[in-house]
């Protein structure tokens, strides 16, 4: 008897929807909306440095950190059924700002008691050339 649960893997507008709410919680200045979607070991490697899941939810200490934001180029990788990057092009104006800005963000989400949650995530600046 074959006891292994088979789960499958999530499709990408599974997952682009969560790390949209991520963004939405950027926006909205929403802390415990981010908090509840990063896992408690969460690691931001950001070009200002490391962070963990309170520098990021940090962020709303004052205000939201984003005023707007655009995401493409989407890409999904499945690692695992319960692990999956998400790599994508995101296109944001932080709040008071007149110039846009760009990153190239690779997030990991991993399904943890069947409840997806982001648990690292890179941001590469796009240079303007």
């Amino acid at each position: 008897m074959d006891l292994t649960e088979h789960k499958t893997a999530p499709a990408l507008d599974e997952i682009l929807n969560l790390e949209k709410q991520v963004w939405m919680a950027l926006v909205e200045g929403n802390a415990s909306a981010d908090r509840a979607l990063l896992s408690a070991d969460f690691l931001g490697v950001y070009p200002t440095g490391f962070a963990n899941r309170d520098d990021h939810v940090g962020q709303f200490a004052d205000a939201p950190a984003m005023a707007e934001f655009e995401l493409s180029g989407e890409r999904l990788r499945v690692l695992t059924p319960d692990i999956v990057l998400l790599s994508y092009k995101a296109d944001y104006l932080r709040p008071g700002a007149t110039t846009r800005e760009a990153m190239l963000i690779s997030s990991l989400w991993e399904r943890r008691d069947d409840v997806w949650v982001n648990s690292f995530s890179q941001d590469t600046p796009v240079q303007n050339t």
